[in-house]
């Protein structure tokens, strides 16, 4: 089997990455060397290819030695690290949060185990699709979150833009999205943004100020699907004292509270959450606040290296789902709009008060 023509490159290009973290706290561990993320990407991208009983393989892969990680399955016998391997033994590891475990042993790459648990920066490699590879690290203080480093599309090599989040107006949510803030508030919104990726039929989260009623100006009246009171299971979630938060019985219930919330915005409309997390009604029709111009120009970024920013007609960006949350954030500019396409695509519109327009930002990559 050839090697996969990306991986030398993309090896090249992000180990510095994973060098400066672990050089920063060499507690952690050793970063990859450069030919061990090759062989991974190698590896995992012709599993990518293949087919197990017709599924194509979910495949998660950590670098990490066995005595770094707590709770691991060892196999007796190494496994080697190739292509036919990780497709035979995926379909018992294709559960989220489940990494095969690679080290380096008598000079040669091997797959050692299987774990949930990995220590900080360590790095990740997941078969997202067919041919489409995710290269992540483990968070510096929750080893359950993964912050996206590049993504690899066949030939195409993404990296992730770790200066985006100085913008700044940048929003928190794309700041812990690229690693930057560990804000608790900003991975609630994480997680409802991948639960509207997830259910593919498209849909609009309205983000608004708690105790305020201007939204409702953008808004056409009367609202079919408003909530009243408002439903505030999310927003008592959130308050739980951390101390009572371990354990899955909260995290079970977040996850249902998120899921139930991003389930609202596959109807037509936008559903409209508090900055608070209460919810306020889903199906929403937005329309021009009186007074208002109309948005025919915004500022359009992603976080990865080469991509500039660009200046775009609003017609271009998208269909009526895009224009209207565009239109919201223009309004509203103390407000937000996350926007789920079908196709994958998903986009934070928020005005801009360093360029006086509405920003775009397209996050589908940081989302894998």
């Amino acid at each position: 089997m050839s090697a996969y023509p990306a991986a030398k490159a993309a090896a090249l290009r992000i180990h510095p990455h994973f060098a400066r973290l672990f050089a920063a706290d060499p507690s952690s561990g050793e970063a990859p060397d450069v030919e061990a993320m090759q062989a991974m990407m190698d590896a995992a991208f012709w599993a990518s290819l293949r087919r197990e009983e017709g599924f194509i393989p979910r495949i998660s892969l950590a670098f990490a030695r066995p005595e770094q990680v707590s709770g691991a399955m060892m196999f007796e016998q190494r496994l080697p690290l190739d292509a036919p391997t990780l497709t035979r033994v995926s379909p018992a590891v294709e559960r989220p949060g489940i990494h095969l475990g690679v080290c380096r042993e008598g000079g040669r790459l091997s797959v050692w185990g299987a774990t949930r648990h990995l220590p900080h920066f360590h790095f990740v490699l997941e078969v997202a699709a067919a041919g489409l590879l995710v290269i992540k690290h483990s968070s510096g203080d929750d080893s359950a979150k993964f912050v996206n480093v590049a993504v690899l599309e066949g030939d195409q090599i993404k990296i992730v833009d770790q200066r985006a989040a100085a913008l700044p107006d940048c929003p928190n949510l794309l700041m812990s999205l690229i690693g930057m803030s560990q804000d608790g508030a900003a991975s609630v919104w994480i997680r409802l943004a991948v639960s509207m990726r997830a259910h593919g039929h498209g849909g609009s989260l309205l983000i608004v100020p708690a105790g305020s009623r201007t939204w409702q100006e953008s808004i056409l009246q009367p609202i079919t699907y408003s909530v009243a009171p408002p439903f505030s299971e999310l927003a008592e979630l959130r308050q739980v004292d951390a101390s009572e938060r371990a354990g899955g019985p909260w995290e079970s219930a977040l996850r249902r509270a998120v899921d139930g919330i991003a389930g609202l915005t596959a109807v037509d409309g936008a559903t409209i959450v508090t900055a608070t997390y209460d919810l306020l009604a889903f199906g929403a029709k937005i329309v021009r606040r009186p007074g208002a111009g109309q948005v025919d120009r915004l500022m359009v970024t992603e976080p990865i290296e080469g991509v500039p920013a660009a200046m775009m007609e609003a017609a271009h960006l998208g269909g009526t789902r895009h224009l209207s949350a565009a239109q919201f954030a223009h309004d509203q500019r103390d407000s937000i709009a996350l926007v789920a396409s079908q196709d994958g695509r998903f986009t934070i519109f928020g005005w801009s008060p360093c360029e006086e327009t509405v920003h775009a930002h397209r996050i589908e990559t940081l989302l894998l």
